[in-house]
C-alpha cells in the first residue's frame, strides 16, 4: 500500500475545484473558445446542437407520459434533458448558452468584443444546424410515432406553449434559463471525474426544465419539429396548431437568445468576474499582453 506524500497527494486531488480556481479556468477557456479557428469551432457547434436536440427527445417521451403527475413530470424531464449538456461538457462541444461565460475573458481584456461576437455567431448557428439536423433523422426515424403519436403531441403543446408568450416574458424566461445553465457549466467545471462532473449539472439543468424557462438551442430542436410535424400533417386528433407559425417560432427564438445572453454572460458570468477576478484579483495575475493585443483592445474599446 502506497504511503508518504504520493498518497496525500492522490487524496488531495479528489477534492472539487475551488470556485477561484474555475474562474481560472473559464477565463482560459474563454480565451482558447474565441480564438479557436472556425472549422473546429463550428463542427463542435454542430455537435452541441445534435447533444442539446438528443436531451430534448429525451424529455418528450416523459412529457408525453399523462399518468405522471405535473411536478413528477416535470423535475423527471428536467433529469433525463440533463443528457444533452453532459454529452457538451463531458464529451466536448462548444454550446452558445455556456459560452456566454467568455464575457469574463473579454473583461480582462484577453479577447476582443469583436471576437466574442463572432464566436457566439459561428457557435448559435452550428448549434442551429446540429439541432434541426437532428429534427430530421427523429421525424424520419418516426420517432414522434410512438406512444400512438403521443411524443408528437407532446412536441406541438410544448411549441404552442413556448410561442404564445409575449416577447418580455420569453426574454426574461430566458435569463432565467442561462443563469441555471450557466451555473450548471461553472459546476461541471468543479469536477475532477466524469460522475463529478454529471452530478453537478443534473439539477440546474433539470431546475430550468421544470420551472419552463427558455433555452434558445434546446428550442431549436423543439420548435422546428412541431412546424415540420404540422406541415407533414403528423398532428394527433384534438390539437389545433393554428396558432403554431413559423414567425411564432422566429419570435421566440430571438428574445430566448437575447435572455439566454443576459442570463449567462451578466448574472453568472460578470457576477463571477466582479467577485474573484476584479474584487479578489484572481489566484495569479493576467498575462502579460503583447504589443498587438493591446492595439486591439484599445481599438475594439476607442481608447
Amino acid at each position: 500500500m502506497a504511503t508518504g506524500p504520493n498518497q496525500d497527494t492522490v487524496v488531495l486531488g479528489m477534492e472539487a475545484y475551488s470556485p477561484a480556481e474555475i474562474q481560472e479556468k473559464v477565463e482560459k477557456l474563454g480565451v482558447k473558445k474565441a480564438t479557436m479557428p472556425f472549422l473546429p469551432s463550428f463542427m463542435l457547434s454542430i455537435v452541441a446542437g445534435g447533444s442539446i436536440g438528443l436531451g430534448g427527445m429525451f424529455f418528450l417521451i416523459v412529457l408525453a407520459d399523462p399518468t405522471l403527475s405535473f411536478a413528477v413530470q416535470k423535475v423527471l424531464g428536467g433529469v433525463v434533458f440533463s443528457l444533452g449538456l453532459s454529452l457538451v461538457m463531458i464529451g466536448g462541444a462548444e454550446l452558445f448558452t455556456g459560452n456566454c461565460l467568455i464575457v469574463m475573458a473579454r473583461a480582462n481584456g484577453q479577447i476582443t468584443t469583436a471576437q466574442v461576437l463572432r464566436n457566439w455567431i459561428t457557435v448559435w448557428i452550428g448549434n442551429a444546424v446540429g439541432a434541426m439536423g437532428l429534427v430530421f433523422l427523429i421525424f424520419m426515424s418516426h420517432h414522434p410515432d410512438l406512444g400512438n403519436g403521443a411524443i408528437a403531441g407532446a412536441t406541438l403543446k410544448l411549441a404552442l406553449a413556448k410561442t404564445a408568450p409575449d416577447s418580455v416574458t420569453i426574454f426574461f424566461k430566458g435569463i432565467m434559463c442561462n443563469l441555471l445553465v450557466c451555473l450548471a457549466v461553472w459546476l461541471a467545471y468543479a469536477g475532477r471525474s466524469v460522475a463529478d462532473k454529471i452530478l453537478a449539472m443534473t439539477l440546474p439543468v433539470a431546475a430550468f426544465v421544470a420551472a419552463g424557462f427558455e433555452h434558445c438551442i434546446a428550442n431549436l430542436y423543439f420548435l422546428p419539429l412541431a412546424l415540420l410535424l404540422k406541415f407533414t400533417g403528423h398532428v394527433p386528433e384534438g390539437i389545433d396548431v393554428a396558432a403554431l407559425t413559423v414567425n411564432g417560432v422566429l419570435h421566440n427564438l430571438l428574445f430566448a437568445t437575447l435572455g439566454n445572453i443576459v442570463g449567462g454572460s451578466v448574472f453568472v458570468g460578470g457576477i463571477y468576474w466582479l467577485i474573484y477576478r476584479k474584487g479578489l484579483g484572481g489566484l495569479h495575475p493576467l498575462p502579460e499582453r503583447t504589443p498587438v493585443q493591446v492595439v486591439a483592445a484599445k481599438a475594439a474599446t476607442g481608447r
